[in-house]
C-alpha cells in the first residue's frame, strides 16, 4: 500500500519584501495528526512563513500542496475553507463582541439567508467549548471581559468551527501560567488524536520536548534542518542551528559576595485588596531581586504599584531612604524609577517613533532649550546609549517596530540608561526573545546591576529568575510564601511552593 502523502507540503517557497528576503526556498512538510514545531530566532522567516500558510501573503516562488494537490491560498478565507486555521500570539478577537459573535465571525449561522440566528450560534459555541474543556466560558459573555487563556480558548473553538484540519499556534502559552499551558497541551493531544495537524511555534525548548513530534528549524529565511524528532534531538544541535553557534544556557556569574550598601529601594507594608497583601522588601545597588509566582500571584500588580501605575490601599515606597507619592508615576521616574513592562509593545513602544524617540521620550527636558528640541543633542544621546546596550541595528533612525524583540527591549531598557534611573523594574524581560537574544539580555542586566543599579525581576519563567537573580521572593495568591539567596533554591522547591506554600510570617 502507498504510504499516504504529507497533509501539507511547502516547497521552495520565498518571499521577499524591499530590501529584505524574508523566505529564500523553504520546505516545509507537515503529516496529519502530527505536532510539527516550527524553530529560529527572531527574524528567521517563521512569521512570515506561517502568513503564506495562512493566506495573508502571496509567496514569490514555490508551491504549495493540500492533501496532495497543488493549491493557491490567496486569501486567509481561501485558507479557511481548505481547513487551515492560524491562531497569532496576538489574538484577533474584537473585544466588544460576545464569545459566540467571535466564534461565528464571518460565517454566522443566518435564517432566510440574512437572520443571525443567535440562539444557534450559542448552543454551537458551548459545544466547542465543551470540547476543548472549558464549558464554564459564558458564550453570551464579551470577550473583553476574559482573561488572556480564556481568549485563546476562544480562538480555538473560532477554529473549530471550521472543518478545520490544520491550526497553527503562535506562541500559544506565551501569556498563560503552568496549569493553563498543560491544559493547552490536552487540547493538543486531543485534536492530534483526531487526526488535526497542528504547527505549533515557540521559544520555549521545553516545550517542544513535551509537545512537539518533529521540528524545522529556520534560519535567515532558509530551513536549515527539517523533520528533526523533538523529543531525541540535542538542544545544543537545536540551539547551533537556529543561531550558527553554540549558545550555552548559562547565565551571566554572580560577583562574589560582598556588602551592597544601603537600600535604594524600600517597599514597607506594600498592598492592595484582591491583589497582594502587605509586602516589606529591600532591594540593594548591584543587587537583582526576583519575584517568583504564577500568573495571577500578583508579580505585575507589585512592580506597577511600586512604580507608581496603581494607587496601594496600604504601604509605601521609598528610594534612597525618601517616600514617594503614593500612585504617581511622575514622582516614581523623578527618584530614579524606571519600569520595563510586560507587554512593551502596548505599554513602553512608540512602535511607529524611531528608536531615537522611544529612547528619548524620558528625558525630553535634556534636550529643550527655548521652547524646541536639539534634535542633535538628542540623537547624540540615543546613539551613545543604543551603542552601550549593542543593539542592532545600531541606526537610532530605524522606527522601533521593524526591531526583533530583543533589540525591542534594548531599546525600553536604554530610554532608562538615559534618564539615569537607579532602580529598574523588569516585568517578564525576555517575553517573545529568542533563544540568542536572551542571553544578550542576561549579560545587560546583570552588567547593569555590577554598575551600581538596583533590579527587580518578574518572571513567569523559574529558570530565569533562579538563574539571573541573586536573591528570590516566593509569592502565592499574593503573599510571600518564601525568601532565599537564588543558589539555594531550584526549580522544583519553587514550583512546590507556589503551588502548596502558606503565607510566611
Amino acid at each position: 500500500m502507498a504510504p499516504q502523502p504529507p497533509l501539507l507540503s511547502m516547497s521552495g517557497i520565498t518571499k521577499s519584501f524591499p530590501g529584505v528576503r524574508a523566505l529564500d526556498g523553504v520546505d516545509l512538510d507537515v503529516q496529519a495528526g502530527e505536532v510539527h514545531c516550527l524553530l529560529g530566532q527572531n527574524g528567521a522567516g517563521k512569521s512570515t512563513l506561517i502568513k503564506v500558510l495562512a493566506g495573508a501573503h502571496q509567496p514569490d516562488t514555490g508551491t504549495i500542496r493540500w492533501r496532495g494537490e497543488d493549491v493557491v491560498l490567496r486569501s486567509p478565507i481561501a485558507a479557511m475553507r481548505l481547513g487551515i486555521a492560524t491562531i497569532y500570539q496576538e489574538l484577533d478577537l474584537v473585544e466588544h463582541l460576545s464569545v459566540a459573535e467571535n466564534v461565528h465571525l464571518g460565517h454566522e449561522p443566518t435564517t432566510a439567508g440574512f437572520v443571525v440566528r443567535s440562539g444557534t450560534a450559542k448552543a454551537s459555541t458551548a459545544q466547542l467549548l465543551k470540547r476543548l474543556g472549558h464549558p464554564e466560558i459564558d458564550p453570551a459573555r464579551l470577550v473583553g471581559e476574559l482573561s488572556a487563556a480564556q481568549q485563546q480558548i476562544v480562538s480555538m473553538a473560532r477554529a473549530l468551527s471550521h472543518d478545520v484540519r490544520l491550526i497553527v499556534m503562535d506562541e500559544p502559552s506565551a501569556a498563560l501560567d503552568p496549569d493553563e499551558v498543560d491544559n493547552l497541551f490536552r487540547i493538543v493531544g486531543d485534536l492530534t488524536a483526531d487526526g488535526v495537524a497542528v504547527v505549533y511555534i515557540s521559544h520555549r525548548l521545553e516545550e517542544i520536548r513535551r509537545i512537539g513530534d518533529r521540528v524545522t528549524v529556520l534560519k535567515d529565511g532558509r530551513a536549515v534542518a527539517g523533520g528533526l524528532p523533538a523529543k531525541s534531538t540535542p538542544t545544543r544541535e537545536v540551539v547551533a542551528l537556529m543561531t550558527g553557534r553554540n549558545v550555552e544556557y548559562v547565565f551571566p556569574e554572580r560577583p562574589a559576595d560582598a556588602p551592597l550598601g544601603e537600600p535604594v529601594l524600600t517597599v514597607e507594608g506594600l498592598s492592595r485588596q484582591g491583589e497582594f497583601a502587605p509586602l516589606d522588601l529591600q532591594v540593594r545597588p548591584g543587587e537583582i531581586v526576583g519575584l517568583a509566582g504564577l500568573v495571577g500571584s500578583g508579580r505585575s500588580e507589585i512592580l506597577e504599584t511600586i512604580y507608581g501605575a496603581r494607587k496601594p490601599d496600604t504601604g509605601r515606597v521609598l528610594v534612597d531612604g525618601r517616600p514617594l507619592k503614593p500612585g504617581s508615576v511622575r514622582a516614581a521616574v523623578r527618584a530614579g524609577l524606571g519600569l520595563a513592562p510586560e507587554e512593551r509593545k502596548a505599554q513602553a513602544l512608540l512602535m511607529l517613533e524611531s528608536v531615537t524617540r522611544n529612547v528619548s521620550v524620558s528625558s525630553m527636558s535634556r534636550f529643550a532649550k527655548a521652547g524646541w528640541i536639539d534634535r542633535g543633542a538628542e540623537l547624540g544621546a540615543a546613539r551613545a546609549a543604543v551603542r552601550e546596550l549593542s543593539l542592532r541595528p545600531d541606526n537610532p533612525d530605524v522606527p522601533v517596530r521593524t526591531l526583533s524583540g530583543g533589540n525591542q527591549q534594548k531599546a525600553v531598557l536604554a530610554r532608562w540608561l538615559l534618564r539615569g534611573c537607579r532602580v529598574l523594574l523588569l516585568d517578564e524581560p525576555t517575553r517573545g526573545v529568542d533563544v540568542g537574544a536572551r542571553a544578550e539580555l542576561y549579560a545587560v542586566v546583570r552588567r547593569l546591576a555590577d554598575e551600581g543599579l538596583a533590579v527587580l525581576l518578574v518572571s513567569s519563567e523559574v529558570p530565569e529568575v533562579l538563574g539571573l537573580a541573586d536573591r528570590v521572593l516566593v509569592l502565592r495568591e499574593g503573599s510571600v510564601v518564601h525568601t532565599a539567596p537564588a543558589r539555594e533554591l531550584d526549580e522544583h522547591r519553587v514550583l512546590d511552593l507556589v503551588m502548596e506554600g502558606s503565607p510566611a510570617s
